[in-house]
């Protein structure tokens, strides 16, 4: 058997074991880098509350302990989040994280990356609104446990998706409801409703960024208008958001979860995590 391996270890491997090999790779690096983080002593301390190495990985990790916390932050990344970029994810909750720490000193807040669905990997795939309608379900029942299990009065809770986690977060509250005080959608591509009031949550409570908003261009024949999760939201209130950064999303599209250059994100809301 050894030596049928070692035979076998000369053969050239084809462009898509060779890809699919790749995206091992960067999956075990992702997870050493996420052990590494839960190990540390950093605050906001990390806790892990699920993970899922079948297929291209999920994992939900918290900064902060949200059964104790009086705000908690769900945010849910957009196209290419996975296992492989689960830090750098989670290196953008932190920063939200640490925005309405100045923000709102007074509070208790943590910030949850809630990767827990299949997140498209192709413009292509995002195009489609199937990964956000199947990931619905889920992250309705995580948002119903946060609340079953947290210590105390109830936190305030809020749900903010980035680009295709728009989708999956509108989509979500839509069709299960999702257990929420406010909804912030940030390089949106739609959210799966035309209207805030569609979205079951308290009036003023759903909130969009105005910049950086990106489209998603079907790219067949027959595709109907219905299927393209491309109609912006017409939110309650609207947040300033940044365009400075570049990332696997395209220049300036995952810079929007950057500090906006201006303070009329402080003027509207004491915190991103707690948006008044």
């Amino acid at each position: 058997m050894q030596r049928w391996e070692q035979l076998l270890a000369r053969v050239p491997r084809g462009p898509l074991e060779a890809a699919g090999l790749r995206g091992v790779e960067a999956a075990l690096s992702g997870l050493d880098g996420l052990v590494a983080r839960l190990e540390s002593t950093q605050q906001p301390r990390a806790y892990l509350l699920g993970l899922d190495v079948g297929g291209e990985g999920r994992a939900v990790v918290a900064l902060g302990n949200p059964d104790r916390a009086t705000d908690v932050l769900t945010y849910v990344p957009g196209m290419t989040a996975g296992l492989d970029d689960a830090t750098g994810e989670l290196g953008r909750a932190e920063r939200v994280l640490a925005r309405g720490a100045e923000l709102a000193p007074e509070t208790q807040t943590s910030a949850v990356l809630w990767l827990g669905y299949d997140a498209p990997d192709f413009l292509h795939e995002a195009a489609w609104d199937g990964q956000a309608r199947a990931a619905g379900e889920a992250l309705h029942r995580f948002q119903d446990g946060l609340r079953a299990t947290h210590d105390g009065p109830p936190a305030r809770q809020t749900v903010l998706g980035h680009s295709y986690g728009s989708l999956v977060v509108g989509t979500a509250a839509r069709d299960h409801g999702l257990t929420a005080d406010a909804l912030v959608f940030v390089g949106s591509p739609g959210v799966g409703v035309a209207h805030a009031a569609e979205l079951g949550m308290p009036t003023g409570q759903v909130w969009a960024g105005r910049r950086a908003v990106v489209r998603a261009r079907p790219g067949r024949a027959g595709l109907r208008r219905s299927d393209v999760p491309q109609r912006p939201v017409r939110p309650h209130r609207l947040l300033a958001s940044g365009q400075s950064g570049a990332g696997r999303h395209g220049p300036g599209h995952a810079g929007t979860l950057r500090p906006a250059p201006t303070a009329g994100v402080d003027r509207r809301c004491r915190s991103p995590a707690t948006p008044r």
